[in-house]
């Protein structure tokens, strides 16, 4: 455990002596779009068809608008606290090039998010600033979703393949999904109809190994390796995935003197050097790029 000790109450639960976890870290490393800042590491959230706020107190943190039951059944995975992080980062610290990337993003948890959702956000993605993305992803959520109060203000919750069903074309390009609103009807089709067409069932891509949840993720319209790679590491638990954008690129580059030439090459070398810990390596070098404007 990453934390000491665990005090519930009837609408909060408090986690005491907390290490690698900081929330700032946490939702803005690129891997979630449902995250809102309220105040430094006061965090409000929509995710797994709750909301919930997250506020962080030196080494206590602070989950508000849930209880032990929901603590226990959802956000304790949700936030990966079943994972001793000190032992990734042991191991990945051994490599004396990562080691300051770690050091940086010491607080770091990868999210184990919902595959459809995943899988949309980062069709979303492509060739896309976050504000962008997240803007998208509000109005799905807003137009299809359902309706949560919390403090005077309503979320959404990002909705299912099935509630988002009888959206049109027009009216998924009016959430600003632009070039990517064709792929993403398609997909809503496909995973509707999963029954028929099981190669499209979410749940049995995520039982293949890494590599062929790799392929088979492909066969999303809209989905190259990288995104396949982010639905892998983000709600499949396949850790030896290793989205490549333009962060981690000119990380790669800077730090390992990686090709420029291939995203592919970079994905493949970085496998070869990070393993089953891919996915974690590649958080701590994404933020430590972006949040230093690492150039080549």
């Amino acid at each position: 455990m990453d934390y000491n000790n665990v005090i519930y109450k009837e609408d909060k639960v408090i986690l005491e002596g907390v290490r690698n976890f900081n929330i700032k870290q946490i939702v803005e490393c690129g891997q979630c779009f449902r995250w809102e800042k309220t105040e430094e590491l006061d965090y409000i959230g929509v995710a797994q068809g709750k909301v919930i706020e997250v506020i962080q107190e030196e080494d206590n943190v602070t989950f508000l608008n849930t209880n032990e039951e929901d603590f226990k059944n959802i956000w304790f995975e949700y936030f990966d606290l079943g994972r001793d992080y000190s032992k990734v980062k042991e191991a990945l610290a051994n490599d004396e090039i990562l080691k300051k990337s770690v050091e940086y993003g010491y607080g770091i948890r990868i999210l184990n998010q919902q595959y459809f959702e995943i899988l949309i956000s980062f069709i979303i993605s492509a060739r896309n600033s976050i504000p962008s993305i997240m803007k998208s992803i509000k109005k799905i959520s807003e137009k299809w979703g359902k309706a949560i109060e919390y403090k005077g203000t309503t979320y959404y919750t990002f909705p299912t393949a099935e509630e988002i069903k009888v959206g049109t074309l027009e009216e998924i390009k009016e959430t600003g999904a632009s070039f990517r609103s064709k792929y993403i009807l398609d997909t809503i089709y496909n995973i509707n109809n999963c029954a028929e067409n099981p190669e499209y069932s979410l749940e049995n891509i995520a039982l293949l190994n890494d590599d062929d949840c790799h392929i088979k993720l492909q066969n999303f319209k809209g989905v190259g390796a990288k995104v396949a790679d982010c639905v892998m590491l983000f709600s499949m638990e396949k850790y030896s995935a290793f989205p490549v954008d333009v962060w981690v690129k000119r990380a790669m580059m800077h730090f390992y003197n990686a090709e420029e030439a291939s995203l592919i090459k970079i994905r493949i070398f970085a496998r070869n050097k990070f393993g089953n810990l891919s996915g974690f390596a590649q958080q701590y070098l994404f933020y430590y790029a972006r949040e230093n404007k690492i150039s080549i």
